[in-house]
């Protein structure tokens, strides 16, 4: 069990590759909070459960269907600069992204008519609804502690936070993102899936 610490220069985590979760990512998660200190008592008491986090301050969260997600991912790590923290929790896929995407990305996907309306038109059927949680929202994160790091848990990390400032997309990006991952859902393929549990992402290549 890691051991989690505000007081002085002390590290935040004792293993400092606990789930990815570097001590500078654990101190960024928490600086979500309007008092930071207070986020590691859960994780303290709790260490194998969801982590609760407001979203609008240190990032927005754009919530996709697993699937849909997966494919977002992969076209920011192939074809574009990477991305933040992005974690699966519930079936759903959750990318870390600049406060304000939340209110910002809805209306991109509109004005390119990809938005509920071009779907209702028959224009964005290939993207599904994204969830945007920003302002006065929170939400369910994967746990620190090392029982997430199984590639076949529901509630892990992809992309663990590492840094005290980390990179962050914004809605111009993931509005890419999305309708590239939505062109790519209408090529079918032969084969099965590959095992999308056990794919890494370099953070070291993003850009």
């Amino acid at each position: 069990m890691s051991r989690l610490s505000c007081s002085g220069n002390e590290p935040l985590l004792d293993d400092p590759h606990s789930c990815g979760v570097t001590p500078d990512g654990a101190a960024w998660l928490a600086s979500a909070e309007t008092r930071p200190c207070g986020a590691f008592a859960p994780w303290r008491e709790r260490p194998a459960s969801p982590v609760v986090l407001p979203c609008g301050t240190a990032f927005d969260v754009v919530n996709a269907p697993a699937v849909f997600g997966r494919r977002m991912l992969d076209r920011l790590w192939e074809e574009g600069p990477g991305s933040g923290p992005v974690a699966v929790h519930r079936g759903r896929m959750l990318l870390f992204a600049v406060p304000g995407t939340a209110h910002r990305l809805p209306s991109l996907l509109e004005w390119e008519e990809w938005g509920s309306r071009g779907r209702v038109a028959g224009r964005g059927e290939g993207i599904p609804p994204l969830l945007c949680h920003g302002n006065g929202d929170v939400v369910a994160l994967p746990p620190l502690s090392d029982d997430a790091c199984s590639g076949r848990s529901e509630s892990r990390w992809l992309v663990a936070p590492d840094s005290r400032h980390p990179w962050l997309p914004g809605p111009e990006v993931l509005l890419w993102a999305a309708v590239r991952a939505a062109r790519a859902a209408t090529r079918t393929s032969i084969f099965p899936p590959a095992d999308q549990g056990a794919k890494v992402y370099d953070v070291s290549g993003r850009r």
